[in-house]
């Protein structure tokens, strides 16, 4: 199977923490790609802020480039957080360093430092039988306080592989992952956006636009997917709706062009037969690449086929920029963060509470109870609309469409 863009950039990332600097050359021996791929990954993850560059070479953000023990080298992790002596060290499991969780991770690292605390950073890869040893290594390196959004990828991975959380001996604050109702994890901080209105806001945009309800395109591969999917379905009874057809399975073009293809003519035939006149995909890199397919197969966007991504990493970025939902990804990190410091602050003054940052019920009464008390904040997607939907105002990015994002409890 090939590797993806994404998986290569993940690999790179662990060499580079692993390190805290290193040449391009050499990382492009130990990826096994060429020199100018290489230096095209470090170009696009310094972009997003997830590396430093400085001749040719490479190091973690915030490490003393050329240093060992820097502050993206493990072995420097105690003395620094010693050496700063300002905050505390506030680990960070995530799935993925790219994409989607490089936003959450960018908001997280801006709450990090305007608390003066340190994060420090573990990557799953999506396998959510590693997601503890990977947290005992954010422990192992000092981690008083715990992000966590574990790498579940199908329904049952939460009860496979989720109930140990519960029990970390830190503060921890689940991090854009819902629990299952009456789980153990269930009683946990937790941040994260809130699916199922950004799939109404679509769906509901493109019904006012004169369409009958969108066929949903999706993978099924990531708790962000599952939950577009159940959003969809949520959507269309709230407004009335009948699906125009089953939900049309993605798969990534780069590892399963076949299963891609067959997604492409399913949407190609909805719209060739007039039961579908718009779809919502998930996600961007989907999107584009059915786009571009389609147009092959003498299907125009948007006046063939209005169409809404799912996402809003590279929405925009296509050759008819596309409308796109946009989950508060670094407004996720940022209060998940600023939530983890303020339990880790309570527990250092004293305040009652247990492991795992969910206050205790024998804390004090009235208000101080209630501040204790686990909370569960949803941020809300927003909606930016561009030319994809055949909706959009001169300017395009400028007809900036979107849902508060203030946290609901």
């Amino acid at each position: 199977m090939r590797e993806s863009a994404a998986e290569r950039h993940d690999r790179l990332l662990a060499l580079v923490r692993e390190r805290g600097t290193a040449r391009v050359a050499d990382l492009a021996v130990q990826l096994g790609v060429s020199p100018v791929t290489a230096r095209r990954d470090v170009e696009a993850l310094a972009g997003r802020g997830l590396l430093d560059r400085v001749h040719g070479q490479v190091s973690w953000p915030g490490s003393a480039a050329g240093q060992p023990g820097g502050a993206g080298h493990p072995a420097g992790a105690e003395a620094l957080s010693a050496a700063a002596g300002r905050g505390p060290v506030i680990g960070l499991l995530a799935p993925s360093a790219t994409y989607y969780f490089a936003e959450v991770i960018r908001g997280a690292r801006e709450a990090a430092a305007r608390a003066g605390a340190r994060l420090i950073l573990r990557i799953s890869d999506y396998r959510p039988e590693d997601d503890r040893a990977r947290t005992e290594g954010l422990l192992a390196s000092g981690a008083e306080g715990l992000l966590v959004a574990p790498g579940w990828r199908a329904p049952g991975d939460q009860a496979e592989h989720g109930d140990w959380i519960a029990e970390l001996p830190v503060p921890a604050v689940l991090l854009e992952r819902r629990a299952e109702p009456g789980s153990a994890l269930d009683g946990l901080d937790r941040v994260s956006s809130d699916h199922r209105h950004g799939v109404l806001l679509a769906v509901r945009h493109l019904v006012g636009l004169g369409h009958g309800a969108p066929l949903l395109v999706a993978r099924a591969d990531s708790p962000t997917a599952l939950a577009v999917r159940a959003g969809y379905a949520r959507a269309l009874r709230v407004l009335g709706l009948h699906a125009p057809g089953p939900v049309v399975d993605s798969v990534p073009a780069e590892v399963e062009p076949e299963g891609f293809e067959a997604a492409v003519r399913a949407l190609r035939a909805a719209v060739a037969s007039g039961t579908a006149t718009a779809a919502l995909v998930h996600n961007d890199v989907d999107a584009i690449q059915m786009v571009q397919r389609l147009a092959e197969l003498g299907v125009r966007v948007p006046e063939d086929l209005a169409l809404i991504a799912y996402d809003d990493e590279v929405a925009a970025l296509a050759d008819i920029p596309l409308t796109a939902v946009a989950p508060p990804k670094r407004q996720v990190g940022r209060l998940a963060t600023e939530l983890l410091v303020e339990r880790l602050a309570a527990r250092a003054a004293g305040a009652p509470g247990r492991p795992g940052g969910v206050g205790s019920a024998a804390g004090g009464e009235g208000e101080d109870r209630m501040a204790d008390a686990p909370r569960h904040v949803t941020l809300l997607p927003g909606l930016r609309v561009r030319a994809s939907c055949g909706a959009a105002r001169a300017g395009s990015d400028a007809a900036v469409r979107e849902a508060a994002t203030g946290p609901s409890v």
